[in-house]
């Protein structure tokens, strides 16, 4: 780990834990406080999210889930749902090209950490939104430069967004009591 990635996962997980409280459910999201600095270093640099890295968080959301179910006996449905639905639209889309199985994978993780409503719609809807904003700029960037059809063909590390998505739908739920 770099120096700076220990105190930025800290203050993910002291997030997370005051967003969701110390339930089953905040499993997850503890577990990706400490991965998203890393998963975003080596997405930025490589344009790869590990699955060494990932894999190990959709188990953690799996047994939350189960632990959550018999807690509780209600069936958690929104991150089941949540990490079945994004991981999907995100597989569809990687059908094309441009989105990555690792991208799919976490997209199933932060489903699977999303343990409300709120938080489930917000994330993959912020992580679109700012990927999108950044696509965006690049693209214009590369036209206004002259490089045409190029232009589109920059490579986007989309982890970044999903994950800042994430943690902007946490800090809304605790910050705005969504």
């Amino acid at each position: 780990m770099v120096a700076w990635q220990v105190p930025v996962a800290l203050a993910l997980a002291a997030l997370a834990i005051a967003a969701l409280g110390i339930s089953p459910a905040a499993l997850p999201a503890v577990y990706l406080a400490a991965a998203s600095p890393e998963l975003v270093r080596i997405d930025l640099s490589e344009h790869r999210l590990p699955n060494r890295m990932v894999i190990p968080g959709i188990a953690v959301g799996l047994v939350a889930a189960a632990l959550s179910w018999a807690a509780t006996g209600e069936p958690p449905l929104v991150p089941v749902v949540a990490a079945l639905a994004t991981a999907g639209l995100l597989f569809l889309l990687s059908l094309g090209g441009g989105i990555g199985m690792g991208d799919v994978k976490l997209a199933a993780l932060l489903g699977l950490a999303s343990p409300t409503m709120a938080i489930a719609l917000v994330a993959p809807l912020a992580g679109f939104l700012l990927g999108g904003i950044v696509a965006s700029r690049i693209m214009v960037r590369g036209l206004l430069a002259g490089r045409g059809r190029e232009a589109g063909r920059e490579h986007l590390a989309f982890g970044p967004y999903l994950l800042l998505g994430y943690w902007l739908a946490v800090a809304a739920a605790l910050f705005l009591a969504l």
